[in-house]
């Protein structure tokens, strides 16, 4: 990729450039933030699938109350990203 020069370059061109390189940028850092948090509901839904490592013989009410904690943290999470709860307009 060529920088534009900016003795040369009038200055609307030197501020287009920059507003599309810092778009650009945006777009990556949006795009790589995207497949973490892709991982990481992947990693939860296969844990979820296998009943969060616990057999049915062995659930008892610590397991309940981890439960409760993670079922917690993920309400924050979803009033959040839908304006929901504390979050609500």
């Amino acid at each position: 990729m060529t920088r534009l020069n900016p003795i040369t370059t009038p200055r609307h061109q030197l501020r287009a450039e920059k507003a599309r390189r810092n778009r650009e940028a945006a777009l990556n850092a949006f795009t790589a933030k995207k497949a973490e948090i892709d991982e990481m509901l992947t990693r939860l839904q296969t844990l979820s699938d296998d009943h969060f490592n616990c057999h049915p013989d062995e659930v008892g009410w610590a397991m309940v109350g981890t439960l409760e904690h993670y079922a917690g943290l993920l309400k924050r999470l979803t009033d959040s990203a839908f304006g929901e709860g504390e979050h609500a307009e």
